[in-house]
């Protein structure tokens, strides 16, 4: 029985809806089909390429190596960040950027506004501690647009050229939560001057897999900057700015700024990006988009046994951050997008170009009507199954179908579904390509997510865009409030630390499985471990972390340590933190640590020596030696002669004697907490929550008395503890009787006549 409602009020009403549904399919299902032939032909030309290349280009030139973007000597590099409230980022951003930057010609400029002192304070902390970063104010409280802000920070850029009389080649553009490839600058520096301008790719960072709102900025990421660029810079010859990850030749500020009065960026435009990039073209400045990887040997696990294996990996020398993670940000910032680039740009740009580039110009602003027609099919697609589920189940009224069936509806219907089938292909196959397939596969239903998401956005940039054209305000900074990783982040995203033991082949796949195996039952970190089997050096560890934070290694000798620098850095705080002071480094605390503290801890740091904080590696051993020797020098009486020393005075061994017993002091000294650790006296979270505790009541007893009246520890096992320490690391005299340097009666002769 056809459906019907017993009022023709109501009867009306639903065949009006019904034929508004009717209509809206055929609107919604003709811009389906030609969008979707329109995202073929990108597609087809893409593949079309990578064809080509693989037969006639990849076979007769090899890909650009590490070694030759290494091998060229340093351009000087200005990178330019903009600024408005970012003091929750920018510090640790400037902080992990020039600890991992393997490039050394290069200065961070970033652009503030005098009524944001927040940002200002967080940048001048950065500025003090390294002389490669500058700040640079605007005459103007913001927000302003970002495009003013890199107006004055290039004005600034050349003011600071003028003042130290030198001259920057390459300039970048990043922003205040970019996470920089630590090959970027070399990569800049290989290609430029050869171009005037470069895009590299940005890969947003995975997050949780129930993070859908951030992980569609990868998906949508990993399409568009692995074929739409590549396909518009092949057709066109031109590439649109992403705002970050962007490099340009001298030549290239330079020609623009003289064609536009010396203003670089739009300030009428939210995307001032997109809009300098395409203007580039008219100056006839040569542009590429770069999308180079690196092979690292990385450690993957097995996907049925989980076991890890060995296998060479493609890393993109790229620009990776954190995207907005909630829907009301997300919207902030992708209304920003649609409507700088595909509602401004119709008025600033117009239609440009040749037939190519007015087809890319359309392809940019089609989303206005793609991102509300999307969604619309999702909505439909939704309803046309609730339709076929109540017919199958009603036994009284029957819904008439939404179209006629006809061999018109059923080839629009099928290319529809093919258009779909197809997205979501392509969109796995170019997730799969920048990340791996389980993402790939997850980009499937994050699609649908992203469609809701646009179709927000793009609304809520027309309302926008028509209240800017009516009120004639112009557009300011609409902000969004960036996250920056934290530390724990930055590891994973960092190369993995038993990936460069492997590289350095300080260590086999058959051991590095064993300690990952000992691992998954034990919460000390893997270079503990492998240092207990025995697998490793403590040399090989902190090499290989050096390399992995960008940090150098230093050996730590306690006897040259000035007492001013002990006074400066208590034994309490160098004990806390197992930390020891080295030198003053143009108003620098130069410290030594086994492992990178974080932030808190460094912020401790700061405000008790006053001063800002700079790292070096080293030796577990090393730093707990110095510690316990060094510090000796604050109770020791000022006119005792260290006992080295008066042997080398006296003739009685060589200076390279000396200090050969004394690196194999150090060598052989091992931290107390460790071996109470090792005995089984306490665990290590008992350790660290003890010494937490002593410090957090600032007590004046010893540790080892804390300890024993607290009940961590008795008297016989702190004893026993501290013999097996002195067994194996026993004084000086001793050693040196042991390495048959001296004999015994000549240590006994030196002890029993100390000079004074």
């Amino acid at each position: 029985m056809p459906f019907s409602f017993g009022s023709p009020i109501l009867q009306d009403i639903f065949f009006t809806l019904f034929l508004g549904l009717k209509f809206l399919f055929y609107g919604v299902a003709v811009v389906f089909v030609l969008s979707g032939l329109d995202e073929l032909f990108v597609d087809l030309c893409y593949l079309g390429r990578e064809l080509y290349r693989k037969l006639f280009i990849t076979r007769k030139y090899s890909r650009l190596t590490e070694e030759q973007l290494l091998a060229k000597p340093e351009q000087a590099v200005a990178i330019m960040i903009p600024c408005w409230d970012e003091s929750a980022v920018i510090r640790r951003m400037l902080e992990n950027t020039l600890k991992s930057l393997n490039y050394s010609n290069y200065v961070i400029f970033v652009g503030t506004y005098p009524n944001d002192p927040e940002t200002q304070h967080e940048v001048d902390m950065v500025r003090s501690m390294y002389d490669n970063v500058e700040r640079i104010v605007t005459p103007k409280d913001g927000p302003s647009s970002k495009a003013d802000c890199l107006n004055w920070l290039y004005k600034g850029i050349q003011v600071y050229e003028q003042d130290h009389d030198m001259q920057f080649d390459i300039f970048l553009m990043e922003d205040s939560e970019d996470i920089i490839h630590p090959l970027l600058l070399k990569l800049c520096n290989y290609v430029i001057p050869k171009l005037d301008m470069i895009q590299l790719p940005v890969h947003p960072m995975v997050r949780s897999w129930t993070h859908f709102t951030a992980n569609h900025y990868m998906d949508e990421f990993a399409e568009n900057h692995t074929r739409d660029l590549i396909v518009r810079e092949m057709l066109t010859g031109t590439v649109p700015s992403a705002g970050v990850g962007t490099g340009f030749s001298r030549k290239a500020l330079l020609t623009v700024a003289k064609a536009q009065k010396q203003q670089l960026f739009n300030i009428d435009s939210l995307t001032e990006d997109y809009d300098f990039g395409l203007k580039m073209s008219a100056f006839g400045l040569r542009q590429a988009f770069v999308r180079q990887w690196v092979w690292r040997k990385k450690l993957v696990k097995h996907f049925w046994s989980r076991r890890p294996k060995e296998k060479l990996v493609k890393e993109f020398i790229s620009i990776r951050e954190f995207f907005p993670t909630t829907f009301t940000t997300a919207i902030r910032q992708k209304s920003r997008w649609v409507m700088g680039i595909a509602l401004q740009g119709w008025t600033t740009l117009g239609w440009r170009g040749g037939l190519a580039s007015r087809y890319m110009l359309i392809r940019d602003r089609k989303s206005v009507l793609t991102n509300i027609v999307n969604l619309a099919g999702n909505a439909l697609f939704v309803i046309i199954l609730a339709m076929i589920g109540y017919n199958q189940f009603s036994t009284t009224y029957r819904l008439p179908p939404l179209v006629n069936p006809s061999l018109f509806t059923n080839i629009l219907i099928n290319t529809c579904l093919f258009f779909l089938f197809w997205r979501m292909c392509m969109r796995f196959v170019f997730v799969t390509i920048t990340y791996n397939w389980i993402q790939g596969l997850w980009a499937i239903p994050r699609l649908f997510w992203a469609n809701i998401i646009n179709f927000v956005a793009t609304f809520r940039a027309i309302y926008q865009y028509a209240k800017s054209v009516i009120t004639g305000q112009k557009a300011t900074w609409d902000k969004t409030h960036h996250v920056y990783p934290s530390e724990e982040e930055l590891r994973a995203y960092r190369r993995k630390l038993g990936d460069l033991l492997l590289d350095r082949r300080f260590l086999t796949i058959h051991q590095l499985d064993e300690a990952l195996e000992v691992k998954r039952n034990s919460d000390k970190k893997l270079g503990e471990i492998l240092l207990e089997m025995g697998y490793i050096t403590e040399e090989h560890l902190i090499q290989v972390l050096g390399i992995q934070f960008q940090v150098e290694t230093q050996v730590v000798d306690p006897f040259e340590t000035p007492v001013e620098l002990l006074e400066m850095l208590p034994l309490n705080l160098a004990l806390r933190y197992q930390v020891y002071p080295l030198r003053l480094d143009r108003g620098q605390l130069v410290v030594a640590t086994n492992d990178i503290p974080d932030n808190a801890t460094l912020r401790v740091l700061e405000q008790e020596t006053g001063v800002s904080i700079a790292l070096k590696l080293a030796i577990k051993s090393d730093i707990s030696f110095a510690i316990q020797r060094g510090y000796e020098q604050l109770t020791a009486p000022q006119n005792r002669i260290f006992i080295g020393q008066r042997l080398v005075k006296q003739g009685v061994i060589t200076q390279q004697t000396l200090f050969e017993a004394l690196k194999l002091q150090r060598k052989r000294h091992r931290p107390l907490r460790e071996i109470l650790i090792e005995k089984k006296i306490m665990t290590r979270e008992q350790v660290e929550q003890s010494i937490e505790t002593y410090y957090k009541q600032g007590t004046k007893q010893t540790l080892l008395t804390f300890w024993e009246q607290n009940g961590w520890a008795s008297s016989d096992q702190l004893q026993e503890a501290l013999d097996e320490r002195n067994r194996n690391c026993p004084p000086l005299g001793e050693l040196l009787v042991e390495i048959g340097a001296i004999s015994r009666p000549q240590l006994e002769e030196i002890l029993n006549h100390p000079e004074t």
